[in-house]
C-alpha cells in the first residue's frame, strides 16, 4: 500500500510544453538575450564582411567559398567561428545559470510543482526551451551569414557547401548544449544565481585557457620525449590529443576543422607511410569528412546528456517547500 502511495499519477510529461513555451517566451524578450544577440550580429556582420573582402581574390578558384567566409579572418577582426566559440558559451550560461535557483529565490517552484507539472516536465521545459532559443538564434545568424556572403560575393553556394554549413550548424548547437547543460548544473548546486553564474564562468575558463596547458603536462607525465627515441615523441602527440579531447572545446574545434574544410583528412599525428597512394590537396567527399567528424559530434551530444542527467539526479534529491 505504501508503495502504492508513492506511484505517480499521470505521465510525467503532463505540462511540459506549457513550461517549454513560457519559458522560451522569456527567454526570447529577456533584456539579457537581446545584449547578446546584439553583440552576435555585429560580430557576425564584422566577420563576415571582412572575410569577404579576403575571399574576394579567391572567387572562381575556390569550390567551397561559402565555407571560407566561416573560417576567413583579417586583422584585427577573427573569422566567424572563432566568435561564435567565444560568444556562444556566454549565451548558453546565460541562459541556464538561473534556470533552477531563480525559482527557489522567488518561492515560486513549489507553487508550480502544486500544478499538475512533475519536475522531470520542469526541468525538461526549461533545458529545452533554451535549446530552442540558441538554435533559432544560430539560425537567424546562420542565414544572415549566407545571405551577406551572395551579397559580398556574389557566389551562389554549391549543394556540398550547404550540407557541410548545416552540419557545422548541428555541431555548434551541440556545442552550446554541452555549456547549457552546465550552467543548468550550476543552477541547481547554488541557491545564489551569482555564484552560479561566476561557477559556470569558472569552467568556461578553465577549459579555455588553463586545460590546454594541463594537458600538456599530463602528456609529458604519461608519455615523456626521449631524444633516442622517435616513437617517444609520437606517443607524447597522441596523449597530448587524448588529454585534450577531455575539454569541449578541442571536440568542437576538431569537428568544424574536417566539416569546414574538405581538405582535411585527420585530425591526428599522421604518418607518412599512411599518405602512400592519397591525392594531397583534393577535397574529400561529405561522406568522409562527417566520419572523420562523427566521435566529435557524437561525444559533444553525449556530453550534454551526461550534464542533462547529472541535472535531474541532483534536481530530484532537492528538497522543495512551500
Amino acid at each position: 500500500m505504501r508503495l502504492s502511495s508513492r506511484a505517480r499519477e499521470g505521465s510525467p510529461w503532463t505540462g511540459l510544453w506549457a513550461v517549454f513555451f513560457k519559458e522560451m517566451a522569456d527567454h526570447l524578450s529577456s533584456t539579457r538575450m537581446r545584449i547578446l544577440e546584439v553583440l552576435i550580429l555585429l560580430s557576425a556582420v564584422g566577420a563576415v564582411y571582412s572575410g569577404a573582402q579576403v575571399l574576394r581574390q579567391t572567387v572562381g578558384e575556390d569550390p567551397f567559398l561559402l565555407l571560407r567566409v566561416f573560417t576567413a579572418a583579417q586583422d584585427p577582426l577573427p573569422s566567424f567561428v572563432a566568435f561564435l566559440s567565444f560568444f556562444l558559451p556566454l549565451a548558453a550560461i546565460a541562459l541556464g545559470f538561473d534556470a533552477i535557483n531563480s525559482e527557489y529565490n522567488r518561492n515560486t517552484l513549489s507553487r508550480v510543482l502544486a500544478q499538475p507539472i512533475y519536475r522531470d516536465a520542469l526541468l525538461w521545459g526549461k533545458f529545452l526551451a533554451a535549446l530552442a532559443t540558441l538554435a533559432v538564434i544560430l539560425l537567424a545568424l546562420f542565414l544572415l551569414v549566407v545571405g551577406l556572403s551572395l551579397i559580398f560575393l556574389g557566389v551562389p553556394p554549391g549543394g556540398e557547401e550547404v550540407a557541410r554549413a548545416l552540419l557545422f550548424l548541428l555541431a555548434t548547437l551541440a556545442y552550446a548544449g554541452v555549456w547549457l547543460g552546465i550552467a543548468l548544473v550550476a543552477s541547481v548546486l547554488f541557491r545564489s544565481a551569482a555564484t552560479s553564474a561566476l561557477a559556470a564562468i569558472a569552467v568556461w575558463l578553465f577549459f579555455a585557457l588553463f586545460w590546454g596547458i594541463i594537458a600538456q603536462l599530463l602528456a609529458q607525465a604519461v608519455a615523456p620525449y626521449d631524444p633516442f627515441n622517435p616513437e617517444s615523441e609520437l606517443r607524447q602527440a597522441e596523449a597530448l590529443l587524448a588529454f585534450s579531447r577531455v575539454s569541449p572545446n578541442t571536440l568542437y574545434a576538431e569537428a568544424i576543422q574536417a566539416l569546414l574544410n574538405p581538405g582535411v583528412r585527420s585530425l591526428g599525428p599522421v604518418l607518412i607511410t599512411q599518405l602512400q597512394g592519397a591525392l594531397l590537396g583534393s577535397p574529400l567527399p561529405l561522406g568522409q569528412s562527417l566520419l572523420l567528424a562523427w566521435p566529435q559530434l557524437t561525444g559533444l551530444i553525449a556530453l550534454t546528456l551526461l550534464l542533462f542527467a547529472l541535472t535531474y539526479v541532483l534536481f530530484q534529491r532537492r528538497e522543495v517547500r512551500a
